[in-house]
């Protein structure tokens, strides 16, 4: 494969990680209006107004991932995607210590924190031309 094959690869990618990583917050997003239920069993009790807390992060996921397909702003998407998952990871940090909330084998668990991790280095991808 020559060069320009493998840059049109890697834009392919690209292009494709940045569509999915998109889909998934706009899925996520949703999902806190349509099974709030859930995301209010994942709030720490020491948040107050767990509710709004849970819609309007819901709002604010479907935006950055809106703003993550439009080419102005991707950027500042990304980086307020990974300051998102990073102020949400205290309610994953619960979830873990109280595994009754969700009776899932405890490296399902464990897989849920790393998973956070791994949005923030996808969503690192992002922040560059």
């Amino acid at each position: 494969m020559n060069i320009a094959g493998i840059a049109d690869r890697r834009k392919l990618w690209y292009l494709v990680g940045k569509r999915t990583l998109a889909a998934v917050f706009i899925i996520a997003g949703v999902g806190h209006f349509v099974a709030t239920d859930f995301f209010l069993k994942i709030m720490p009790p020491y948040l107050p107004f767990h509710l709004t807390l849970v819609l309007v992060s819901g709002v604010i996921e479907i935006i950055l991932g809106i703003l993550l397909l439009v080419p102005r702003y991707f950027r500042l998407a990304a980086w307020g995607i990974i300051a998102l998952l990073i102020a949400v990871f205290p309610a994953n940090i619960h979830v873990y210590t109280h595994q009754e909330l969700f009776p899932f084998p405890r490296f399902v668990h464990l897989l849920r924190l790393l998973l956070q991790g791994v949005l923030i280095l996808w969503a690192f991808v992002y922040t560059r031309q």
